[in-house]
């Protein structure tokens, strides 16, 4: 699987990975930011933007091993990788599964735990819907949650761009995803064998991954570290990009100022 990957910037590699229903769109800041500091590899998770689907069943490892062949493709033998959301369930994933691959992990606005029974069936319900009627109930059911109050409030044109996204999300990808998510696995043990510095990042407002649930992530690691972005729901890389980059920045400086892939 070959995923579309936009990248920019020099220096250490660091790989973030898109939420669930958005690309690598959704990283624009981040590229535009962090490009003076590290080098900004956003790719396409298979079937959103410009990554192909492909046949294989629903699986947040499969994405994981994705993301290594990216690696592989861009002849980069350790990164660091982070992701917000469902990127983030892939990131804890692709730790499991290529630790020697690990140069520092970032995790924002998502949670290690699996999934209780309704919350699977939720996203079963949905993935269905969507294959039906298309991103009706994405727009009408999951963009509330994405977004926190400020935003909503204040800040019209990003709330217009995060919808855009969703709206544009190809069915067949939406719902391989929620299937994928639902079987993911409990990451805590992944967190508790972290050899690789973490930083967790979560937007005050997230009330699908709400700080409580970072804080948590954080002091599963030695030496974990928390930023909570103020103003910001589930989406902190979107909302408060520029406090979001200043965290990441802070923490490649801090913890890998003189590491090198």
């Amino acid at each position: 699987m070959q995923l579309y990957t936009r990248s920019s910037g020099t220096g250490i590699p660091v790989v973030l990975l898109h939420a669930f229903p958005l690309s690598s769109a959704m990283w624009l800041a981040q590229r535009e930011g962090l490009a003076k500091v590290c080098r900004v590899i956003t790719p396409d998770l298979r079937g959103f933007g410009g990554s192909r689907l492909g046949e294989d069943e629903p699986s947040i490892d499969l994405m994981a091993d994705d993301v290594a062949g990216l690696l592989d493709a861009e002849g980069i033998d350790r990164a660091v990788v982070g992701g917000l959301s469902m990127g983030g369930y892939v990131t804890m994933a692709f730790c499991r599964r290529h630790p020697d691959r690990v140069l520092g992990v970032i995790l924002a606005d998502t949670k290690a735990a699996p999934d209780p029974p309704p919350a699977r069936d939720n996203r079963e319900r949905i993935a269905q819907a969507v294959l039906a009627d298309g991103s009706e109930v994405l727009v009408s059911e999951v963009l509330p949650g994405l977004i926190g109050p400020t935003t909503k409030e204040r800040r019209a044109m990003v709330f217009g761009r995060v919808k855009g996204l969703v709206q544009s999300a190809p069915p067949g990808a939406v719902a391989w995803a929620q299937r994928a998510m639902a079987a993911r696995p409990d990451s805590s043990p992944t967190l508790a064998a972290l050899k690789a510095p973490l930083l967790v990042v979560v937007g005050e407002e997230d009330e699908l991954s709400p700080p409580a649930d970072a804080e948590a992530m954080a002091r599963a690691v030695p030496d974990g570290r928390l930023e909570i972005i103020p103003k910001a729901g589930h989406l902190s890389a979107v909302e408060q990009p520029e406090a979001f980059n200043v965290a990441v920045a802070e923490f490649l400086r801090s913890e890998l100022g003189d590491a090198r892939a």
